[in-house]
């Protein structure tokens, strides 16, 4: 890594404004696309792509200036050691999910309706590490460590999953359950982040845990075990088990394991 003498350091505007530029970018990309006569359902994806690509050209120009860093990449933990983080991220959601699979099936809120295909399987696979890959990136990768530089390394840790919950959230539900998402997803950006410190800076294991957690409970709930429409919101969560009791349990097991990252 090669800084300059003078290790610059970002200011809260500049790390206020560049999410909003892109969020401004995804938005005016369903704006456009909706003028376009494009289905509602299509467009949150296809103005993802704009967007994916805005953040891989403008992140390394970002972290030149702001941070001093001429190899952004390798700072971002991408050019990092691939396999083995990968690998070790995607047999941590395996588990998890297990375990979100027992507790369903020991509570009996589990149905063996088993729809697997091809085009399920690879939506999943597309789906998991693509949203794995960009949300990483933007979140464990520039802004983890865009906060780190700004208040510190521990409490960089708590703000990015912070944000990360927050920007995930949806504000519409009951008291209760939104609660109870709000604490799940703070559970994961905290497991995430961990996880990338306990990869040495590789970002390809939160990728791995990401991607496995997304793309997994998307097969498992829509091609073999679908959840009955009855299970109670504090065991399974609002419609995303990381906001219910077995998700809080699965995380917090992780973060247990994880502690010495701290």
């Amino acid at each position: 890594m090669n800084t300059s003498d003078t290790d610059p350091r970002p200011h809260w505007l500049g790390t206020l404004l560049y999410p909003a530029a892109l969020l401004a970018v995804f938005l005016g990309g369903q704006l456009l696309l909706g003028g376009a006569g494009v289905p509602a359902s299509q467009r949150a994806a296809l103005a993802a792509l704009p967007t994916l690509a805005a953040l891989l050209l403008t992140l390394p120009l970002r972290l030149r200036r702001t941070w001093g860093d001429n190899q952004p990449w390798r700072r971002l933990g991408v050019r990092q050691p691939l396999p083995r983080p990968l690998l070790r991220g995607l047999i941590k959601a395996f588990l998890l999910l297990t375990l979100l699979e027992l507790g369903l099936a020991w509570t009996g809120q589990l149905q063996w309706r088993p729809a697997l295909s091809p085009g399920l399987l690879l939506n999943g696979l597309g789906l998991g590490l693509g949203v794995g890959f960009a949300e990483e990136l933007l979140f464990r990768g520039w802004l983890q460590g865009e906060l780190e530089l700004l208040v510190g390394r521990q409490r960089g840790l708590i703000l990015q999953a912070t944000v990360f919950s927050l920007a995930h959230t949806r504000f519409n539900l009951p008291p209760l359950q939104l609660v109870g998402l709000l604490g799940g997803l703070l559970l994961l950006g905290l497991a995430l982040g961990l996880q990338r410190r306990a990869d040495g800076g590789s970002l390809w294991g939160a990728v791995g845990l990401h991607a496995g957690l997304v793309g997994g409970w998307l097969v498992l709930n829509q091609g073999l075990l679908p959840v009955s429409a009855d299970a109670p919101a504090w065991l399974m969560g609002p419609n995303n088990p990381i906001g219910g009791l077995l998700g809080w349990l699965g995380l917090t097991l992780l973060l247990l394991a994880r502690r010495r990252w701290w």
